[in-house]
């Protein structure tokens, strides 16, 4: 069996498909590495919706991927950038996806972390934002789920300069019941977030970020970088005060910084880990046993498809990971909240099948092949 693909000069290739997925071993527990994937929402199909309609969401199929995730290991970092929060699931969508997957998580013994935000408002004084902050704050906790401080779009707007966000985290923190992740989403993610932490130079941003975190040591559970930047991720790992963790959000870089080096390692959260939940699970489990070079001879492959789908503009991603989603058999269609399965072209798409589908990534090759010729077949692609 053969499938005809587009490519981005207006031709096509003929590629021949994988007979057999990647069949991962089942383990133990992670031991070496805390690894969180950041997991995607499923829309609902049905829903009458437009694209600036409240978020219509198919819960069962929703929590079904959750507890797939769960079931290799992961834990779930809920209601983040991978599941569209703001991009199509507003606040009153994220506090009822944080309820019922922390619910679901304490059902089958899965770990969860989840996002709190500011994105009830748009903008307004400090004091908005600090009220925002603490709303969210007080769902997850009350949910029973560890926080994740997400950077803020409002905060980004009305700061006027570093001692602001000092002074709201530094509130934030000092209240939080237990200890978080704090999170810092680079612009090439969220172009609303350039200057965060009070300047555009990211060196002088990070200095603002290592204060907030030295003077609340015990509040922060670790910090999860999303900068691309493989050498600036290193040098503030290694500036970490003794117990805060560091968990890469570095979907282009992430063999080399899990794996670590002589001087220390990333642990992961990582939205690229929602399709590659089964290859970075077996990979995680050579690292417990030591086995190094089987760590990155299985993860080091991956990294072709996780640059095509992060590639520019990289806020869309979410478009790759819920068309392999629905090619690998975890959800009836393809499509998604805000209607953003049209933010990626369809020689994209075909890329990324393509990709996945050499590594093994569907369970039934036959299943994706056939999905991917019908997508191909509504855009006028003959087989």
């Amino acid at each position: 069996m053969t499938i005809r693909l587009p490519s981005p000069d207006g031709a096509s290739r003929t590629y021949e498909p994988r007979p057999e997925p990647f069949r991962p071993t089942s383990g133990t527990a992670f031991t070496s590495r805390t690894v969180f994937s950041a997991a995607h929402v499923v829309a609902d199909p049905y829903a009458d919706v437009s694209p600036d309609s409240p978020a219509a969401v198919d819960w069962d199929a929703t929590l079904a991927f959750r507890r797939h995730l769960w079931a290799h290991g992961l834990g779930v970092a809920e209601a983040m950038d991978t599941a569209q929060r703001g991009m199509g699931l507003d606040w009153a969508g994220a506090a009822e996806l944080i309820r019922r997957s922390a619910a679901e998580a304490r059902a089958v013994g899965g770990r969860i972390a989840c996002g709190v935000g500011t994105d009830q408002i748009t903008g307004g004084t400090l004091g908005d934002i600090r009220a925002a902050y603490e709303e969210q704050l007080a769902v997850v906790e009350g949910s029973g789920a560890q926080p994740i401080l997400m950077a803020s779009r409002a905060l980004a707007a009305t700061a006027t300069g570093p001692e602001d966000y000092q002074e709201i985290y530094g509130h934030l923190l000092r209240q939080s019941a237990g200890p978080v992740v704090l999170h810092w989403l680079g612009p090439m993610f969220d172009p609303a977030l350039d200057g965060y932490w009070g300047s555009a130079d990211l060196d002088a941003a990070t200095e603002v970020f290592l204060d907030v975190i030295a003077a609340h040591p015990d509040k922060v559970d670790g910090i999860k970088v999303s900068l691309l930047d493989a050498r600036r991720e290193v040098e503030l790992r290694r500036r970490l005060p003794r117990g805060v963790r560091c968990y890469t959000g570095d979907d282009f870089h992430y063999p080399e910084l899990i794996a670590g080096d002589e001087r220390g390692f990333s642990h992961a959260l990582l939205g690229v880990f929602d399709p590659l939940a089964a290859p970075a699970a077996q990979a995680v489990r050579h690292l417990d046993a030591g086995d190094v070079s089987g760590f990155r001879e299985l993860l080091a492959p991956t990294v072709e498809l996780a640059r095509h789908l992060f590639q520019p503009p990289t806020r869309f991603y979410k478009t790759g990971i819920v068309l392999l989603a629905w090619l690998a058999g975890h959800q009836t269609h393809f499509t998604m909240v805000g209607g953003l399965q049209s933010a990626r072209s369809l020689p994209h798409l075909a890329r990324a099948y393509e990709l996945a589908d050499g590594l093994g990534l569907f369970p039934d090759p036959g299943l994706a092949e056939d999905r991917m010729k019908t997508l191909l077949s509504l855009y006028g692609v003959q087989q």
